[in-house]
């Protein structure tokens, strides 16, 4: 699932990325943008640029690309977008979180309701299943980044970090929303860049799901992804 707490979101991501890259690169541009409008163009003194940065580096977005994302936040021209969060059940009766990006809220609203209507969703108020979540920064390495997960817990509890989850396939590291940041920087100086790093809708008891609902599932989070507004989906199955 997209924004899933385990280590197959960035296979899922990937994937998508290589199924719809023009779609994916249009998101992260638009984030690009913001991040620059709202705080300073230059990445090393804005946290959230350089975070959008490092996701368009990750889906193989060019440099020219990235470049003139930043050059129009600074136009007199350019667009204006806000954050949108959009909160739901989709089938099986699971609990699902929409984080978006829109000019127009009153387009962008009904587009989502009917995406979860026809995918066997139902959209909620806001605030109907945030509680079921924690709000966390997840850091994605993999296996390589240390010897062992003793070693990795080492390097992340000197960051600052709060857990690690280490996976078969790789290691993600649980911070505050608020020192996500910090954290990131001081891994990256011991472990270099990570896979991904986001700032997470983590479920606190994740829904088992047989294969018909998940299927279902599956298909309601790429159908709200491939909406342009749409940045993140997470969602509360195990």
């Amino acid at each position: 699932m997209s924004g899933h707490s385990k280590w197959s979101t960035i296979k899922h991501k990937k994937g998508l990325a290589d199924a719809a890259r023009a779609n994916v690169f249009t998101k992260i541009a638009r984030e690009i943008t913001m991040a620059a409008k709202l705080g300073d163009p230059n990445p090393d003194n804005n946290a959230r640029l350089r975070l959008a940065i490092l996701g368009a580096r990750k889906a193989s977005m060019p440099n020219d690309n990235i470049k003139r994302a930043i050059d129009k936040s600074q136009g007199a021209n350019s667009e204006n977008f806000e954050s949108a969060r959009y909160e739901g059940y989709g089938p099986g009766s699971v609990p699902i979180i929409v984080e978006a990006m829109t000019d127009n809220p009153r387009r962008t609203a009904p587009e989502i309701k009917n995406l979860f209507a026809k995918n066997g969703g139902n959209l909620g108020e806001m605030g109907s299943v945030q509680f079921m979540f924690a709000q966390k920064g997840a850091i994605y390495y993999p296996l390589s980044a240390a010897k062992s997960a003793d070693e990795m817990m080492e390097v992340i509890m000197d960051a600052g970090a709060d857990d690690l989850e280490t996976t078969d396939e790789g290691h993600i590291v649980y911070t505050k929303p608020e020192t996500f940041h910090a954290v990131q920087k001081a891994l990256m100086e011991k472990l270099g860049e990570p896979e991904q790093a986001e700032l997470a809708w983590i479920p606190n008891n994740p829904v088992e799901l047989n294969d018909e609902a998940l299927a279902a599932l599956e298909k309601l989070v790429d159908a709200l992804d491939a909406n342009d507004d749409v940045q993140k989906v997470f969602t509360a199955s195990a």
